[in-house]
């Protein structure tokens, strides 16, 4: 049987649903950071998790889109934004991951700032893509993308803060140690905000073209 037009963005807005799933975890997952070791594996698995359910709906629109004749919008556009937000989940799952890897023990302004900023994205994003099917919503999307690219510019803006103070600070080797691994963990925090900012543009182009 040919996938119904009904199909494609019902994926779009599951998928959707799973990056915003995930960064929710995230969020939960930084302010847990210094205060619970258990809340954060919990979350840390959460996420995984979140990222495995994301991965398998990327998988079931890339055979969708194989196996279609014709798709209610453009073919390469939806291809290519099933590929961002599995993007922005695995973007997610690398801070998720850092914690461990950077020894992140507690949870600063900045990164509790960052965290919250990715849940306001992607929470954005996923009501552009559950508004994409109706033509009568495309200036609500649009609106919703700019929102996202705006966030992603404050993002921008605190992540070279932070990194710009972890350096200023003169201490000692600790120190130092600390300030190049929180500037990784920052920038790993701000390619979530990157990737959500890259969707956003994608359904830009999809509006584009279906108007």
């Amino acid at each position: 049987m040919l996938p119904k037009r009904s199909e494609f963005f019902a994926l779009l807005a599951a998928h959707s649903e799973r990056v915003l799933a995930s960064t929710n975890a995230l969020l939960r997952l930084i302010t847990s950071l210094g205060v619970s070791k258990d809340d954060v594996a919990a979350l840390v698995e959460e996420v995984n998790m979140n990222e495995a359910s994301a991965d398998q709906i990327k998988k079931d629109m890339l055979a969708m889109l194989h196996k279609a004749f014709v798709t209610p919008l453009n073919r390469d556009q939806v291809y290519a934004l099933t590929l961002e937000l599995d993007g922005v989940v695995n973007a997610v799952q690398d801070v998720a991951q850092s914690v461990a890897i950077y020894h992140v023990s507690e949870a600063t302004a900045a990164s509790r700032e960052l965290a919250s900023m990715a849940v306001d994205a992607c929470t954005r994003l996923n009501r552009a893509i559950n508004s994409l099917k109706d033509k009568e919503r495309s200036e609500e999307t649009v609106n919703l993308c700019v929102e996202i690219e705006r966030i992603e510019e404050k993002a921008d803006a605190v992540m070279q803060g932070a990194i710009k103070t972890l350096f200023e600070n003169e201490g000692d080797e600790d120190a130092a140690l600390l300030a190049i691994r929180m500037r990784q963990f920052y920038s790993r925090q701000e390619k979530v905000l990157a990737r959500c900012k890259e969707s956003a543009q994608i359904i830009e182009g999809i509006l584009i073209a279906n108007s």
